[in-house]
């Protein structure tokens, strides 16, 4: 008898661009699962849940702009996805969607291989900020959220994070500058006034853009003060690793799945 065929899909929108499918199929095909990964433009955030469930998936991923509104829609949040208050994995157990955060640890994975990082600048203050305050708090290393706007900041001084917003911003010294905005990613703009960014680069020593397979005008500035940057690669890809293992329930050897996923960017 022929095994039912595992669907899963990313949601998100834009989606198109996205290498999770790639990378998905790859893993599936290379470890002999009868399955398929696919694309899904969800539109309007409201049929997170009807979508999910009628379409039949397994799991999915989320993106952009869906993080939040898959964590509210959810019926249990396992792990750090508590902390954070943003979900980009989620499983059907009989109907019941659980959700995940494997964007923290992905992260976290590919930042620690810079060396000793004591403190951490974060732009941006959406979902993948959240994940990235949360994961840093729990490995002890201080973090500061830096956003256009003050409102979108309430989250993180709630937790009792430091934040500040453009006009109140002081500058200090961190090790650490990550873009989570997606200044860059269809445009040349940089994710803060150039001036500032300047000051804040003088003194750091890593970046990274979790914008993926872009050389962003964010990591071009890092560079050119002898910054060591990354782009967001290794956390897609450590993120759908982890992801895959969600799925699947621990089943595969977690370097097996990175051996075929990581071909998706070759």
């Amino acid at each position: 008898m022929k095994k039912e065929n595992k669907l899963f899909a990313i949601f998100g929108n834009p989606v198109t661009h996205s290498l999770s499918p790639l990378m998905h199929n790859y893993a599936l095909q290379g470890l002999n699962i009868n399955g398929c990964y696919t694309r899904y433009q969800l539109k309007d955030p409201k049929l997170f849940k009807k979508k999910f469930l009628q379409l039949g998936l397994v799991g999915i991923n989320v993106t952009v702009p869906h993080k939040e509104v898959a964590f509210k829609s959810c019926d249990e949040i396992k792990g750090i996805a508590n902390d954070i208050g943003a979900v980009n994995t989620v499983i059907n157990e009989e109907g019941k969607l659980i959700g995940y955060n494997t964007d923290a640890p992905g992260f976290f994975k590919s930042a620690s291989s810079f060396g000793e990082i004591k403190n951490v600048l974060i732009l941006g203050a959406g979902g993948t900020a959240k994940a990235l305050a949360a994961i840093f708090r729990k490995n002890a290393i201080p973090c500061t959220i830096l956003n256009r706007s003050q409102k979108r900041l309430d989250f993180f001084i709630q937790k009792g994070y430091t934040c500040f917003d453009w006009k109140s911003f002081k500058f200090q010294t961190y090790d650490l500058i990550v873009n989570t905005t997606s200044a860059g990613l269809q445009d040349n703009n940089l994710p803060l006034p150039q001036t500032m960014l300047k000051e804040i680069f003088a003194n750091a020593k890593y970046a990274i853009d979790v914008i993926y397979n872009q050389n962003t005008p964010f990591l071009q500035l890092a560079c050119e003060h002898n910054l060591m940057v990354k782009d967001g690669s290794e956390m897609l890809l450590n993120q759908g690793v982890y992801a895959f293992e969600i799925f699947f329930n621990l089943l595969y050897k977690e370097e097996d799945i990175f051996y075929f996923m990581q071909k998706a960017f070759a």
